[in-house]
C-alpha cells in the first residue's frame, strides 16, 4: 500500500524536475517564453516596495489546481 504511494511520489517528483530543467534550458537558450503569461494572471498579488517584494500567485494557483484536477479526473476515468 505505501509502496504504491511512494512510487507515485517519486515519479511525480521526477516529472517535476524534468519539466523544471526543460523550462530552465528553454529560458537560457533564448526560446521565446510561451509561459510568460503564467504568474501574471488577474488574481496574482504582487507588492513591490523599496526594500520589500511580495508575490502570491493566487490566480495561477487556482488555474493550476483546476487543470490538474481535470487531468487527474480524466486519468481516473480511463483507468477504471
Amino acid at each position: 500500500m505505501f509502496t504504491d504511494a511512494g512510487k507515485f511520489l517519486v515519479l511525480t517528483g521526477l516529472c517535476a524536475v524534468i519539466c523544471g530543467l526543460l523550462l530552465m534550458a528553454a529560458g537560457k537558450a533564448g526560446i521565446p517564453g510561451w509561459l510568460n503569461w503564467f504568474g501574471n494572471l488577474p488574481l496574482d498579488i504582487r507588492i513591490r516596495k523599496e526594500n520589500f517584494r511580495f508575490f502570491f500567485p493566487l490566480g495561477s494557483s487556482i488555474l493550476l489546481s483546476v487543470l490538474l484536477s481535470l487531468v487527474l479526473f480524466l486519468i481516473n476515468k480511463f483507468i477504471r
